[in-house]
């Protein structure tokens, strides 16, 4: 190997100090309401979900949170990756541009469930630094059925995009599933495949969402790893001190909406007072 090869399984760099300038960081998720073509869709003005989709990403960036994810949360039940059509892309694609070039902030994107390659596409077309893939390597059984990792389509979909600078947040023994199938190998191995598979940062998870993980369950993950490490559901004011003295960042929604219920709009006096609580 020269010296200008990478490693096999070797990220480059740290995601999060490229992106955000720091570690410990904290990202808001921007969940959007039912998008045109999903279930719940009931025929409202595509503009009045993008102003929603801002108004949120907004109240999370102007409380001091580091960034967003911009995710399709409101297309209840998910879609199959291949099931998802072209129109979720070029909505959420409009919405995250928007929120990028009013905030100026660092943008990812997660299209549920597991849609890499939309992700990407969304990513490449706003100008998004990064894309959140909840099964990366291996498999599992999820709400919407049997649910393969999709690294090896989508690395080779953001080379054909040319934009290699798209960095993967990838899930380690992701929420809302069940991982009877690799039972066989510790979840210490199971993080060590997406590391294998180039992933960028490791996600850990609680069982759903707004379930927080154990701690000594998110150490194991974060030493497995050896990459820049978030926790990606059941962060509070309460505890999220105890998680950033363990991981580089968290991605929060729940705690920092009206009520703390996903589906209502962020609470921006909620987001100041978690922000104004950290330690980091």
């Amino acid at each position: 190997m020269t010296s200008s090869q990478k490693p096999v399984g070797q990220a480059s760099g740290d995601a999060l100090t490229s992106l955000f300038g720091r570690t410990k960081v904290v990202i808001g998720v921007v969940h959007l309401a039912p998008l045109p073509g999903a279930p719940r869709y009931e025929g409202e003005a595509v503009e009045a979900i993008y102003q929603r989709g801002l108004d949120d990403a907004k109240a999370y960036l102007h409380g001091g949170c580091d960034g967003v994810i911009v995710e399709n949360h409101g297309d209840i039940p998910f879609s199959k990756p291949d099931d998802i059509g072209p129109e979720t892309a070029a909505y959420m694609s409009v919405v995250s541009d928007r929120i990028r070039r009013e905030l100026g902030r660092p943008i990812g994107i997660n299209v549920l469930a597991n849609a890499a390659i939309p992700a990407l596409s969304i990513a490449s077309a706003s100008g998004a630094g990064f894309v959140r893939v909840n099964q990366w390597a291996n498999a599992y059984v999820a709400n919407e059925g049997f649910i393969e990792g999709e690294a090896a389509r989508a690395m080779r979909f953001r080379a054909k995009l040319r934009a290699n600078g798209i960095k993967i947040f990838a899930d380690a023994h992701v929420k809302h599933g069940a991982h009877a199938i690799v039972a066989d190998r510790p979840v210490e191995e199971q993080v060590k495949d997406l590391v294998f598979f180039d992933t960028d940062a490791v996600i850990a998870t609680g069982q759903r969402t707004g379930h927080a993980a154990d701690l000594g369950y998110i150490r194991m993950i974060k030493e497995a790893a050896g990459l820049p490490t978030l926790v990606g559901s059941g962060v509070t004011p309460e505890n999220v001190n105890d998680i950033l003295d363990i991981v580089d960042g968290v991605i929060v929604a729940s705690s920092l909406k009206h009520d703390g219920v996903w589906w209502n709009a962020v609470d921006l006096k909620r987001v100041e007072a978690f922000i104004a609580g950290l330690r980091r």
